[in-house]
């Protein structure tokens, strides 16, 4: 793993094309995201009160927008936490491998997408933030 903090976590204003019948925006693969996107979903209906994430990647980036709606994340370096507010479909933020994110404070009818570089696969994740804070990661 990486020696990232925080502050590697990046926001990325994307370009926003204006029109009166409503506003576009486009990603690209290595260009506004920052990587080849694998892997799209996104977290939809969050409770009030419940949080997503809580884990770290070994090898996936991530890129989060709100698509709609607005919700937090913590980003977590074992050292430095950071909190960052997405609540427009134009500003993403980049989560490199080695931080320990979680979503928290939805509002109502959030939608979080999350754009990944990796497929699925449930050996990338780090799920104990003990292991995270010890850095004995297989």
């Amino acid at each position: 793993m990486t020696n990232k903090t925080v502050f590697n976590c990046e926001l990325i204003y994307l370009p926003k094309v204006k029109n009166r019948a409503g506003n576009l925006t486009s990603v690209h693969n290595n260009v506004e995201v920052p990587f080849e996107v694998k892997r799209v979903f996104y977290l939809f209906d969050v409770p009030g009160g419940e949080s997503r994430g809580a884990h770290a990647h070994k090898i996936c980036h991530q890129f989060l927008l709100a698509a709609s709606g607005s919700f937090e994340v913590l980003l977590d370096d074992g050292k430095i936490k950071r909190q960052v507010q997405l609540n427009r479909p134009d500003i993403g933020l980049h989560i490199p491998p080695g931080i320990w994110a979680s979503e928290i404070n939805f509002s109502s009818g959030a939608i979080c997408l999350v754009l990944a570089s990796e497929t699925y696969d449930p050996e990338d994740y780090i799920r104990s933030y003990d292991a995270f804070l010890s850095g004995k990661i297989q």
